[in-house]
């Protein structure tokens, strides 16, 4: 695995409406649907193997329901076509979308994508859909696809926990993994819940998910260590070619208006302007910061007993992103460090001025 991508589609049209949505939680939900400036075979040329370096993770995720977005189907057949592995977060309802992309790629292509079917219970309930995602997660089973079942811990679930644990090993063979629940519409983000934390934590801790124990370890928690994204990862936007070191940290660049231009990898370095790693089940469970031990990506989320992998995929999902790459000299870092810090600060003393100005 030589690099992780993250990349975001900005669809916000969704035909659920979950109330702990951070979407929702922003007033960002305007049910609108992405404009890519660029074609499914320019983004695959612009994310080949030989321009990042390897063969790469690419997880794609929209701001609403990923697979209402139309093009997204030749998009990941593109970006199967260079050897990838793909990721497509879902709400696990649009059936034509799955038979869409099944039918579009090969056995070899789908060996290699997976999806994460977040279940969305008390609006699968109220759209009548939860046999309609059960027998979506059935057919992406059978073609070859590997899958994730999780499901956020959320107040209004935990009347019903245990028939979500019945459901879910009823037609998965195993329990969901467990996403912690951010509350977002303060100015400081906090778990969302109207119960003690140690309840909060305690009854995510029934699904005895690798998952759920990781992201409360790491949430809120400042990382302060040497950090590779900006280099061995990176946030992409889909729909413009975008690609950041991170949240917003590292050098942006379009990487798609010219893809016979070298893309800059560049590790942020001991420099994240967050207060916690967001999405830390993704980039730190990847390896971005190779001093810190944590659990595979695929530890968190596969159910080997329920073989929600394949081994392909299982395999390569236990490697580490520092198994691919070289970790850099001591002066490099010590260059690193300072140079973006100096970015950093050049980028909010020039906020600041055309704030007022």
């Amino acid at each position: 695995m030589k690099r992780f991508f993250e990349c975001l589609v900005p669809v916000t049209a969704c035909n659920l409406k979950c109330e702990y949505c951070y979407i929702i939680q922003q007033d960002r939900r305007k049910k609108k649907y992405a404009s890519f400036e660029y074609d499914p075979v320019h983004i695959g040329k612009a994310l080949s193997v030989n321009r990042l370096g390897g063969v790469s993770y690419i997880s794609i995720c929209g701001s609403g329901e990923t697979l209402l977005q139309k093009d997204l189907c030749d998009i990941v057949l593109q970006i199967l076509k260079q050897g990838h592995y793909v990721n497509i977060t879902t709400n696990g309802t649009i059936t034509k979308r799955f038979k869409q992309i099944i039918k579009m790629c090969s056995p070899a292509y789908l060996e290699r994508l997976h999806f994460a079917f977040s279940f969305h219970y008390l609006e699968l309930i109220r759209t009548n859909t939860i046999e309609i995602f059960f027998q979506n997660i059935s057919m992406v089973r059978n073609a070859g696809c590997s899958f994730l079942v999780q499901i956020n811990l959320y107040d209004k679930y935990m009347p019903h926990w245990n028939n979500i644990k019945e459901i879910v090993k009823k037609h998965t063979g195993s329990l969901p993994q467990v996403a912690l629940t951010r509350n977002t519409y303060g100015k400081e983000i906090t778990i969302l819940t109207k119960r003690n934390q140690a309840d909060y934590i305690s009854i995510g801790k029934q699904m005895d998910s690798p998952l759920f124990d990781f992201t409360v370890k790491n949430f809120m928690i400042k990382r302060k260590e040497f950090c590779y994204a900006g280099d061995w990862s990176g946030k992409l936007d889909l729909a413009t070619g975008i690609l950041t070191g991170c949240y917003g940290a590292g050098i942006k660049q379009n990487i798609f208006k010219n893809i016979d231009k070298a893309i800059k990898f560049e590790a942020i370095g001991k420099n994240c302007i967050h207060k916690y790693c967001i999405n830390s089940s993704h980039f730190l469970s990847l390896g971005v910061i190779p001093t810190l031990k944590t659990p595979t990506y695929a530890h968190l989320r596969d159910r080997k007993d329920a073989g929600w992998y394949s081994s392909n995929f299982r395999d390569f999902l236990t490697r580490k992103l520092s198994d691919d790459n070289d970790e850099y000299s001591l002066i490099k870092k010590k260059y690193i460090n300072i140079k973006v810090r100096c970015i950093e600060s050049y980028r909010y003393i020039r906020s600041v001025i055309k704030h007022y100005f």
